[in-house]
């Protein structure tokens, strides 16, 4: 379903749908109950359809919502702790959902997951990502498969990833636990729109080469790439970023701005499996769940993700088109498409492309 130019900008577009999308994360994600307080934070670059749509249906469900509008940070490779009425309002809330790009991962954050919150981030999620993300398939399909990504990638000792592009990664990982975000929320707890797992390896024994051909962010000037960026990466650390062209120089520029040794440490490996993301849009937050892909951070590492944890003076994320990916030998990916008989039935059912 494709639309116009002219019409995606008009209020009527596809908003019978988006409101059943919105519904659905509340109902399905959120696992909202009557009576709750449903806080949404945005910003003034969002799309308010989208917002709207969010505290109608809240109302709908029989819960009380509130929306708290502030101005934007323009650059949005810095997070900015939560003014005191919205910290205090995030803290108050029982489920909180976040369309700016500021607050997650801030100490106001963590005390509001101390203080119970069920949270979301679905930044810049304006009404196609919202129907492509969460709309058009079936959720529990999605955590489906996720489930058995983390199966497969928890009953393997090493891995291998390797793509046409020229990505070509080892590591061991046994003992390191995968899991998957987007789930279904909890009290004191915050997911992720759905469709990606995560994982960290035993830092000191990922090499090779990563080259990233689908996304890259930060810097905002190369989001959806135009080059390959190429990174040669020993024992965990990327040791070089092959400067050749122009997204690949950008990013060495901003890496190197931070002048920080932990910006080069390997901080996690995810995969992305959300069948409404065939490819990359540039926003990062979709291309980490683009269907198939592979996506490797670098810089902070967080606690959850069960590696060694360290802090570091940012954190970026690139995304590995077509990759193939290989358990202690065994290929459960090839080119793209899923080879595990068990991940194939999935994507059959869920009528991902290509199946």
């Amino acid at each position: 379903m494709k639309a116009t130019t002219q019409a995606e900008g008009q209020n009527y577009y596809l908003n019978w749908e988006l409101q059943k999308a919105a519904r659905k994360m509340l109902v399905e994600i959120m696992k909202v109950k009557e009576g709750e307080t449903v806080l949404i934070t945005c910003d003034t670059t969002n799309d308010m359809r989208v917002v709207n749509a969010t505290a109608g249906a809240a109302l709908t469900l029989g819960c009380y919502p509130i929306v708290m509008q502030y101005p934007a940070s323009l650059d949005q490779a810095i997070m900015i702790e939560p003014t005191k009425p919205v910290l205090e309002a995030i803290k108050a809330a029982d489920v909180w959902i976040e369309y700016d790009y500021q607050l997650f991962y801030t100490r106001g954050w963590k005390q509001a997951m101390d203080c119970g919150t069920r949270q979301i981030t679905a930044a810049s999620m304006d009404i196609n990502m919202m129907l492509n993300v969460i709309g058009r398939y079936d959720h529990h399909k999605i955590v489906e498969l996720g489930d058995r990504l983390v199966e497969l990638h928890n009953n393997a000792k090493e891995m291998r990833i390797t793509s046409p592009g020229g990505t070509d990664l080892t590591f061991s990982c046994e003992g390191r636990l995968c899991n998957q975000s987007g789930t279904y929320a909890a009290p004191g707890t915050s997911v992720m729109l759905s469709g990606q797992t995560s994982m960290c390896p035993i830092e000191e024994t990922i090499n090779g080469v990563i080259v990233y051909d689908g996304g890259l962010f930060p810097p905002q000037e190369i989001g959806r790439q135009t080059h390959p960026v190429k990174l040669i990466v020993k024992n965990g650390v990327v040791t070089e970023i092959i400067d050749d062209n122009r997204d690949a120089h950008l990013f060495k520029l901003w890496m190197e701005s931070w002048k920080d040794e932990k910006m080069y440490w390997i901080a996690h490996i995810s995969c992305g499996f959300n069948p409404g993301i065939p490819e990359p849009t540039g926003r990062i937050e979709e291309d980490e769940r683009v269907f198939g892909c592979v996506e490797i951070g670098i810089g902070t590492q967080g606690e959850g993700l069960g590696g060694k944890s360290w802090v570091a003076a940012n954190h970026t994320d690139g995304i590995i088109l077509n990759p193939s990916i290989y358990c202690d030998g065994v290929a459960i990916e090839e080119n793209g498409f899923y080879t595990d008989p068990e991940c194939v039935r999935i994507c059959k059912e869920l009528g991902a492309t290509g199946y």
